[in-house]
């Protein structure tokens, strides 16, 4: 198994990476129960940009930062399906970069939260294996046909240590489906991404994702991947969908080095 469910009550539910993430990397991925929001919101929404009520967003994020026992407010992005990498050490970034538009967050100082909004697109977290260096990366089909994987690589440095990825729920394969263009932005780079698709009897394709965030991660050195199975999709009870209920509350994956 790629992960653990953990919690249960009024309390947020949490997917805790199953990864060899070295000692003082955290890492973690909320579910959808344990919020306050309504519906099709329900119930632990964290995007506030997704139409829910400030207020209950608001009492969510706290719900998950006090579940996690977070040491700060996490660097809530405004996320565009870029490639853009937000770095939480900057000095004009301070100790979060809310309302940054980027796709990515990384930092190498303890005490400081990356997260990533998901609800279909792929959450892949990143780690150094010395425990230096921690990023979040939100990789839906065109950030990672962008390069937002290598941008996020690239700030961790040539002279880093081996990192380790951590595959969160998305979209999978079997209810992911794409027109010819989104094929042929993996293929026309890298004609061995064509085996993560499939054609189907609408003459369109099924996507892999994971395939895919594999493939791009394997080319920039990391081969050590962990994580990829869960689709969003086919659980409801577990997972918002934006591909199955359009309307719908949005997941967390947060990463940060505790010190």
């Amino acid at each position: 198994m790629s992960s653990a469910h953990v919690g249960s009550g009024m309390a947020p539910e949490i997917l805790v990476p199953d990864w060899p993430a070295p000692p003082g990397v955290r890492a973690a991925f909320t579910l959808r129960s344990g919020g306050i929001s309504l519906a099709p919101f329900d119930s632990l929404n964290v995007g506030i940009h997704v139409g829910d009520v400030p207020h209950a967003v608001r009492e969510n994020r706290r719900r998950v930062r006090e579940r996690l026992q977070l040491p700060a407010e996490p660097a809530w992005i405004e996320q565009v399906h870029g490639t853009d990498v937000a770095d939480l050490d900057a000095p004009a970034m301070g100790a979060t970069v809310g309302g940054s538009a980027a796709d990515a967050v990384f930092t190498r100082q303890p005490r400081r939260v990356c997260v990533v909004q998901v609800a279909d697109c792929m959450p892949i977290l990143l780690a150094a294996r010395d425990g230096s260096c921690v990023a979040a990366a939100h990789a839906g089909w065109r950030g990672l046909a962008a390069g937002v994987l290598e941008a996020t690589i690239k700030r961790f440095g040539t002279k880093s240590a081996p990192l380790i990825a951590w595959l969160g729920p998305a979209i999978g394969p079997a209810h992911f489906e794409v027109g010819s263009e989104v094929r042929d932005a993996f293929v026309s780079r890298d004609l061995g991404a064509a085996a993560a698709f499939s054609a189907n009897p609408r003459g369109r394709w099924q996507c892999d994702l994971a395939a895919l965030a594999r493939r791009r991660l394997a080319a920039a050195g990391v081969t050590a991947v962990f994580g990829g199975e869960c689709c969003t999709y086919a659980d409801p009870s577990r997972f918002f969908s934006f591909r199955r209920d359009g309307v719908c509350g949005r997941m967390a994956a947060l990463i940060w080095l505790a010190g």
